[in-house]
């Protein structure tokens, strides 16, 4: 038989070592129970009502023998004398007849009595004469049914003429006779009856649960375990629930809604497969979209950054090809060619380091790779450091006083550094663009945030941003800037980094009228 058929199942794993029962033994309790509760009480009125049937014709037995004994001997008197009775009276007694037998004269007094003495002790003395006694007695070894038959006298039967030297005839005896006969409920043979309706009860309790076990098992076990199996099978990975047909109509009907259900939720799970793998490939295009447009944010940050070079790269170009011009007209001395070279060397140097750092920021977007093969953590020190280096020489920061606050204890934020420096950039930018030509101040901060992380802030001091704009600033395309000056993509990028890295950004008014941005990122991990 199948394990689901057990007498007990175990507790599944985690929940202790508890015995559970099944079904099967739960409904063998139950209506064992029932059972118990309906047969015993029966058993017992049936037994109590069988004895004191018993016992009740026992009784009306025992009137009867007494009545048909007492008129026997009363019929033997009218023939026999007191010595002649005696034996009759002996051989009246008896286990299933009278225990005892008294004889009385007609003035009601005992002239003879016969059986065991505890018995004839029980008989009265004296009875009325001429009175019927029926009435039930206590003897030594129980009770006891007294029957008292008065004899009246009668003429004798008519005979043929005795012959001359017969004895003369006796005259008729007149009084009554007492018979005590047994009723006590141990001669009455009810206890085989008893034991009999006993077995009867036992066997057909037992034949009730052994039906009850084998059609339960047929019926519901059999079709529930396979029921749990065929579900099993389809958690092990099963695309059909085979369903029994056996059993009862709910147990097949049951199965069937249930191979319904599991067909159901297969075409569901495709169905969400399929739309996992559409969102899935969604977001790849997603991420190659956003990962496109931060590139070309990028590029368009480093044409600004290239554009606003031209003049400081300019600048040292021309003063090399001065001091080359020099070398070349002739005519100077050692010194003086030793001082034109040092000065050509150093002018080579700063137009080397300006286009190192332009390259270094334009080398990921040109490479289309991202940032992938950066570290998913940045500093935020670091970061500021490179982006002061490549703004500083632009001709827009000539006129800025750029204010650097960044304390210590700054933690490594979840952004990687090229990110970070794409951030800070085109904040930087676009707060150089806002304030005034003279007396322009941008103010960068940086601390430790009050939940862990960190908190960026840049601030201006030119016009701010209108009320009406705020709400919408971040979006795409929407810029504060004249037409042909701003793509209006450049915020909504730095949005999508930092909310990718799980961060926030917003915008605020500043200390002095002007706007300030402000960047709150979380630590990096571990």
């Amino acid at each position: 038989m199948r394990s689901g058929a057990t007498w007990a199942r175990m507790a599944p794993e985690g929940q202790g070592h508890a015995v559970r029962l099944g079904i099967r033994l739960q409904l063998l309790f139950a209506l064992g129970a029932l059972l118990v509760l309906a047969f015993v009480p029966l058993f017992f009125a049936v037994a109590n009502l069988t004895r004191a049937t018993m016992v009740g014709a026992r009784a009306s037995s025992a009137r009867a023998i007494g009545r048909a004994i007492a008129g026997h001997v009363a019929a033997a008197r009218a023939s026999r004398s007191a010595p002649e009775l005696s034996p009759l009276l002996e051989a009246q007694l008896g286990p299933d007849g009278a225990s005892a037998i008294g004889v009385y004269d007609a003035a009601g007094a005992l002239v003879d009595r016969a059986g065991e003495p505890e018995a004839a002790a029980a008989l009265p003395a004296s009875v009325e004469a001429g009175a019927e006694v029926l009435r039930t007695v206590r003897t030594a070894r129980g009770g006891a049914v007294l029957v008292v038959v008065p004899e009246h006298a009668r003429e004798p039967a008519p005979r043929a003429e005795a012959p001359p030297d017969a004895a003369p005839a006796r005259p008729p005896q007149v009084g009554s006779v007492a018979v005590l006969v047994p009723t006590d409920p141990s001669t009455v043979p009810a206890a085989p009856l008893v034991r009999i309706v006993a077995l009867y009860t036992g066997v057909v309790a037992l034949a009730l649960l052994v039906f009850a076990y084998i059609a339960m098992t047929r019926l519901v076990v059999r079709p529930v375990d396979a029921l749990s199996e065929a579900a099993r099978r389809v958690a092990g990975g099963a695309r059909d629930l085979e369903a029994p047909r056996a059993g009862a109509r709910e147990l097949a009907e049951l199965g069937a809604s249930l191979a319904h259900m599991t067909g159901r939720l297969r075409a569901d799970e495709e169905s969400l497969r399929a739309k996992i793998a559409e969102v899935e490939r969604y977001a790849a295009d997603l991420k190659s979209a956003q990962e496109r447009l931060v590139r070309s944010e990028r590029l368009a940050s480093v044409g600004r950054l290239a554009a606003g070079l031209a003049h400081e790269i300019g600048n040292p170009i021309a003063a090399i090809l001065g001091f080359q011009e020099l070398l070349l007209a002739g005519g100077l001395t050692p010194d003086e060619e030793r001082e034109f070279l040092e000065r050509m060397k150093r002018e080579t140097e700063r137009i080397h380091k300006i286009l190192r750092d332009l390259l270094d920021f334009a080398r990921p977007a040109a490479r289309g790779a991202g940032d992938a093969a950066e570290e998913p953590s940045g500093s935020v020190a670091e970061a500021l450091e490179d982006v002061v280096s490549l703004v500083s020489p632009q001709r827009a920061f000539r006129a800025v006083e750029l204010v650097r606050d960044v304390a210590p204890d700054v933690p490594p934020v979840q952004l990687s550094h090229g990110r970070l420096v794409q951030v800070l950039l085109n904040l930087l930018l676009n707060a150089a663009d806002a304030v005034p030509r003279a007396g322009g101040r941008v103010w960068v901060r940086a601390s430790r945030a009050a939940g862990g992380g960190a908190r960026i802030e840049v601030e201006d001091n030119g016009p701010g941003i209108a009320e009406a704009v705020r709400e919408t600033l971040f979006e795409p395309f929407i810029t504060t800037k004249e037409v042909g000056e701003g793509t209006g993509l450049g915020l909504a990028v730095c949005r999508g980094l930092v909310e990718a890295a799980g961060g926030a950004i917003g915008v605020e008014a500043g200390a002095e009228g002007g706007a300030r941005f402000v960047v709150q990122l979380p630590g990096a991990a571990g």
